[in-house]
């Protein structure tokens, strides 16, 4: 799969295609667009008369139109089972994922949902938010565990290859901005004992599956005793504990970090079961995920994200691999 998943149209080219977007729709979704982020993928909010809607417009280069429709059946099955998450509209030929077109050989691929309400938490508003977080995750993987997915169903697979390989979906940990040649070493060190611990580990059904692969705190919606969950673009077939891995992405080196895994597994345990081995594997899969993002860092380099992180981010890494490979848990100072 390309690395060059940067969108490259500019935000008036894109503005075109929401325009266009919304016009396929029924009359009562039709409104005013408006870009409320654009990170990996461009999001607007639609508003009506009476209602919002998220209209998102999909990147270049990361999925297909198959793999969309399935994350949408997903979507579908846990909203039928009473988690809140996004649901797809049908355009007014029935379609939910619509091709808009600016030139001959140029399109994107867009899905309109309906608004998710509530709240974002954040960790310096109160680090137990992570219990939330761990307790919906539960939830999503119980469901997992359970559902029978559709014949045609496809998603991107998370494997070690796809996450730290010089190949992997997000391009090569090396890339990473200053990055210094001198400390490859240990992140190779690191990455031969990762895929070790992972093949000792398998990927039995209790232990692999559809997973969020990106359930963070920004990912979440807070509404008094409800949860919602947001933005499914990387579900796909995974370790069930790479969700806690991911759960703290870009913060493992931050003195919290320690605490933040504890409340996460506190509130996982009020749902689902953790097994003793899973438990043992947490170091692999954040030290995994840490280097994954090593990777996304080098590929987005000129997105504010990644240069939000500042020029030590790459050196936090090489002394978490270090206390990975002393056998430490790869968090906090």
């Amino acid at each position: 799969m390309s690395v060059e998943q940067n969108e490259f149209l500019s935000q008036v080219q894109l503005q075109i295609l929401a325009e266009q977007a919304i016009k396929q729709y029924p009359s009562d979704y039709q409104g005013q667009v408006k870009l409320l982020c654009q990170s990996e993928n461009a999001t607007y909010q639609v508003s009506t008369g009476s209602a919002r809607y998220a209209l998102r417009i999909h990147r270049p280069n990361y999925h297909s139109k198959l793999d969309i429709q399935s994350e949408l059946e997903w979507l579908d099955a846990l909203n039928a089972s009473g988690i809140q998450v996004p649901v797809a509209i049908a355009d007014q030929s029935g379609e939910r994922v619509i091709t808009l077109k600016l030139s001959n050989d140029i399109y994107r691929y867009a899905v309109l949902f309906n608004w998710v309400e509530g709240d974002m938490p954040t960790v310096e508003v109160d680090p137990t938010a992570f219990e939330q977080l761990g307790q919906i995750t539960a939830k999503l993987h119980v469901h997992s565990k359970t559902w029978q997915a559709p014949e045609n169903f496809q998603r991107i697979v998370w494997n070690h290859e796809t996450m730290v390989g010089a190949d992997g979906h997000w391009g090569n940990w090396k890339n990473a901005p200053h990055l210094r040649q001198q400390d490859h070493g240990v992140i190779e060190e690191a990455i031969v004992q990762i895929a070790k611990d992972l093949n000792s580990f398998g990927k039995t059904q209790e232990r692999y599956g559809l997973i969020h692969a990106d359930l963070r705190l920004t990912n979440l919606l807070l509404q008094q005793e409800r949860i919602g969950v947001i933005d499914f673009d990387d579900c796909g077939m995974s370790w069930f504990m790479h969700d806690l891995a991911a759960a703290i992405s870009f913060n493992e080196h931050y003195a919290n970090a320690p605490h933040w895994v504890d409340h996460w597994l506190k509130g996982y345990e009020r749902v689902g079961h953790i097994q003793p081995e899973e438990y043992e594997m947490i170091p692999t899969f954040i030290m995994q995920r840490r280097i994954q993002m090593m990777a996304w860092n080098g590929s987005h380099a000129q997105t504010e994200m990644a240069q939000s992180l500042g020029d030590q981010w790459s050196n936090e890494t090489v002394r978490l691999c270090k206390k990975y490979l002393n056998g430490q848990m790869p968090v906090g100072i």
